[in-house]
């Protein structure tokens, strides 16, 4: 088994439920058979939300950073982190240490552009800086596919705080089950959960909707990697390597 660690702490339960899910996903017998987890629970990592749509809040790149190196120098083989709007501050975490990162946006990206297929469209059920740094567009654009966010982005926020301040309850669900209704209405039909607060809410999403949660993807991946699953292991390796090409291209092309 190989050792992973987690950045956590954006939101707390969110780290509680990935690890949690971690070892559900796991078949054991013996203490010794789930995997071996270093989680920096950190609360106080800058609002992302504060710094990306409100322009007030300290940048959460040097505290992610110092998480990173932490991890990889109390055993962690490879990193992953259990927020979607925080990937926006992956390459920080990537130029910090040199263990893979498993990146849940680019390995939900491919899940959703499998799903909906060649010039379809996929809901995004995030927080509103999502839409705003475009985490998802020029992923999903690589393959044809085009991304539909909720247009009542105060709604998506405040249920965003609700859940952070009181946990998930049955008002934020029908919250979020209204917006994912308005995407399918435009043609979404196939969604993904990309806020792991969202994550939370069991079956929150509209009826006629092929929906999944980024989290889960990611934590399929950590299995794969922690376990060596062969035919696993080589997808998430080949996805590893396109996306650090992808991030190389990026880095000469704003040089």
């Amino acid at each position: 088994m190989r050792r992973v660690g987690i950045l956590g702490g954006m939101g707390p339960q969110a780290t509680l439920l990935l690890m949690q899910k971690i070892l559900d996903a796991v078949p054991a017998t013996d203490d010794a058979d789930h995997i071996p987890l270093l989680v920096d629970q950190n609360p106080q990592v800058p609002s992302r939300i504060r710094h990306l749509i409100e322009g007030t809040g300290d940048n959460p790149d040097p505290v992610l950073a110092r998480m990173a190196k932490g991890l990889v120098a109390a055993g962690a083989e490879a990193l992953a982190m259990p927020c979607n709007t925080a990937h926006h501050y992956a390459p920080s975490i990537r130029s910090a240490v040199q263990v893979p990162f498993i990146d849940m946006v680019d390995l939900s990206t491919r899940h959703a552009a499998a799903l909906a297929g060649l010039d379809g469209r996929v809901g995004i059920l995030a927080s509103p800086a999502v839409r705003k740094i475009g985490l998802f567009d020029a992923p999903l654009a690589r393959f044809g596919v085009m991304a539909l966010y909720p247009q009542d982005e105060a709604a998506m926020l405040a249920a965003i705080r609700r859940i952070k301040a009181a946990g998930p309850e049955a008002g934020t669900a029908a919250a979020l089950r209204l917006q994912s209704d308005a995407l399918l209405q435009r043609g979404a039909s196939v969604q993904m959960i990309a806020c792991t607060e969202f994550s939370l809410l069991a079956d929150a999403t509209a009826p006629g909707v092929t929906a999944f949660d980024t989290l889960d993807v990611l934590v399929g991946a950590i299995t794969a990697f922690a376990t060596g699953t062969a035919a696993s292991q080589v997808r998430l390796q080949r996805d590893l390597e396109l996306n650090k090409a992808d991030q190389t291209k990026q880095q000469r092309r704003q040089s």
